[in-house]
């Protein structure tokens, strides 16, 4: 199951579908292939109770978790809403990831 391929990656500009932050959009943090989800920056966020060390402060902290993959869909840098990822060959021979709604190199 580690070597999935996802088509989201870090940085990428992303919005949820489903859940309780459905229609919120996030850069994306972290990618986590072998769980198949990421961290994205302003989305899931919980509440986590921690213990004072020498080097933190105690208390409630609020954080982001890990959302699947599933739940989260790539923006399209043309018209801003939700789009899927294709595959595309340069004539160059590089090969990059476009939105297929527009057709837009991402």
């Amino acid at each position: 199951m580690s070597n999935i391929k996802l088509k989201i990656r870090k940085g990428d500009e992303v919005i949820v579908t489903t859940g309780r932050d459905k229609g919120k959009k996030g850069e994306v943090l972290r990618v986590v292939p072998a769980e198949n989800r990421a961290l994205v920056q302003g989305i899931n966020l919980v509440k986590r109770h921690t213990r004072q060390t020498q080097t933190t402060e105690g208390g409630i902290i609020t954080k982001e978790a890990l959302i699947n993959v599933s739940n989260l869909a790539l923006v399209d840098p043309k018209s801003g809403k939700a789009t899927k990822v294709g595959y595309k060959v340069n004539k160059d021979g590089a090969k990059v990831r476009i939105a297929r709604s527009s057709g837009e190199e991402i």
